[in-house]
């Protein structure tokens, strides 16, 4: 990629014109005119008045994509003119990436060279994969009677409401919608308060593409107003959501009282991390533990935030983790030098500054960070964070810190470390490095996570699915898996 110079993006930022309405049916929608601040925690400025969804302008998009499901074209398109419709989104995407990109970045923080570079990336291949997968899905003729044809088929599930999260705003948001408009779905998008403005050019792009109006809807507005209204809503008949354990709960409340409607969930996460002693490089190891925990501010659900390490081992990886994490520049997320950008809000902070000093009471050692930093730029940073020393049964290797926060842990065999890595509510990704082929299977088998990487940490692309166990959720995001979530079995039979 070209880097764009810093200067650079301090001009386009001066001249971003930020979209803070609703889109409704096709068109820009102010709503009933309550507004809330979109604050960049960049520097602490207001981005844009953005308008406030209540339960009307809910209502207002769910029968939006109720008509455009049950009387307009989408569902009824041939599957390939749906694709060439996605894959045209996809090129819009690409040719606005600098704007999202730099949207994304002003909204939650994010280094804009990592919006650009990996989430705009993520997005562009997500819209673009599943419209080539769009004419590609077949049904089945079960061999039966010889009197009988039966036919299954596949259709679309009806409107889709989809509640992302502000830490991938744009990537996540892909995962749930391109799949459901591919199956043929109508969608209402509610982003987070805390990044609605990047979703606001992703639906104005999804109608440029040429998609009809009312197919993707995007409200905005807090959960427990905007988010809750979706939930109850009886015209949805699908809601996928990406966030909290605790607000999951919620939604699952929300369709036993409404209309049963399906809830796939991707929840929160305490991501184990094994270092054995035979790892084929530690200092690998070591460094994309690094990464891994301060990439985006440790703002995510699969971060491996639970480091256990062998106790053999367990200093020389602490002490290369530590070197990487004061290395590590925190600073501007528009200067392309930054490494680690901005948390999402003075709440968030106070979240997981709350987390630090639970952890010193508790006993941890600080080894490094643990402190806000750049407290003269208006925004929202803190120091990239390790801990050693964490009692198994301490909050910070219990609770879902999301922020750049790393609890290391040690253990003695191999049956200690699948236990301590097993032995939580949450179950969506872990790591394990090791030389040994049967150790990387027999280890693997045993991790109770939704996703595990061997050697290396949060690679993959969408050919595989993604999502958790337990109290990390249900359903599966990516891949043609995916699709699931969003269509209806149908049996056919017919007597001949």
């Amino acid at each position: 990629m070209t880097v764009v110079p810093y200067e650079e993006w301090l001009r386009r930022a001066k001249l971003l014109e930020p979209i803070g309405t609703h889109l409704i049916d096709g068109a820009d929608e102010a709503g009933g005119g309550s507004t809330y601040p979109a604050i960049s925690p960049r520097d602490g400025q207001l981005l844009a008045e953005v308008a406030d969804a209540g339960p009307a302008e809910v209502d207002a998009a769910v029968a939006a994509a109720r008509r455009a499901f049950d009387h307009g074209p989408w569902p009824r398109l041939a599957p390939a003119e749906r694709g060439r419709i996605l894959i045209r989104l996809a090129d819009l995407l690409e040719e606005r990436r600098p704007e999202l990109a730099l949207t994304v970045s002003l909204e939650m923080g994010k280094p804009v060279t990592d919006a650009h570079d990996i989430e705009l990336r993520a997005v562009i291949g997500t819209f673009r994969w599943y419209g080539q997968l769009a004419d590609k899905l077949t049904g089945e003729v079960p061999h039966t009677a010889p009197d009988a044809l039966a036919l299954v088929t596949r259709e679309p599930a009806g409107v889709v409401g989809a509640v992302v999260p502000w830490n991938f705003p744009l990537t996540l948001a892909g995962w749930k919608i391109a799949p459901a408009l591919a199956a043929g779905c109508t969608v209402v998008l509610k982003p987070s308060e805390h990044a609605p403005l990047s979703a606001a050019l992703l639906g104005r792009a999804a109608l440029a593409a040429g998609m009809p109006p009312g197919v993707l809807n995007v409200v905005n507005g807090d959960g427990p107003v905007a988010g809750r209204a979706l939930g109850l809503h009886p015209g949805v008949d699908v809601l996928a959501f990406t966030g909290s354990t605790a607000v999951g709960r919620h939604f699952l409340h929300h369709s036993a009282d409404s209309n049963l409607k399906r809830v796939w969930l991707e929840l929160g996460g305490k991501s184990p991390n094994i270092v054995l002693p035979d790892a084929p490089d530690l200092e690998k190891a070591a460094a994309t533990a690094a990464w891994g925990i301060f990439f985006n501010q440790g703002e995510m659900c699969t971060a491996p935030s639970r480091l256990l390490v062998h106790s053999s081992v367990a200093e020389q990886v602490t002490e290369a983790v530590v070197a990487h994490a004061r290395a590590l520049r925190v600073g501007d997320p528009l200067d392309p030098a930054t490494e680690m950008g901005a948390l999402a809000g003075e709440d968030h902070l106070e979240r997981v500054l709350g987390h630090i000093r639970t952890a010193v009471d508790d006993g941890a050692r600080l080894r490094t960070g643990g402190s806000r930093t750049l407290t003269g730029s208006g925004g929202v940073y803190l120091e990239p964070t390790v801990f050693d020393r964490v009692a198994p049964d301490g909050a910070l290797a219990r609770e879902e810190v999301f922020g750049p926060v790393l609890s290391v842990l040690t253990f003695e065999d191999l049956a200690e470390a699948v236990a301590l890595a097993n032995a939580t509510e949450y179950g969506l990704a872990a790591g394990v490095w090791t030389s040994d082929l049967s150790t990387a299977h027999r280890v693997a088998r045993a991790l109770r996570a939704g996703t595990v990487w061997v050697n290396c940490y949060e690679e993959g692309d969408l050919t595989v699915p993604f999502g958790g166990m337990k109290q990390s959720g249900n359903g599966r995001d990516k891949s043609a898996h995916a699709l699931e979530k969003y269509t209806e079995l149908k049996t056919t039979w017919i007597q001949l």
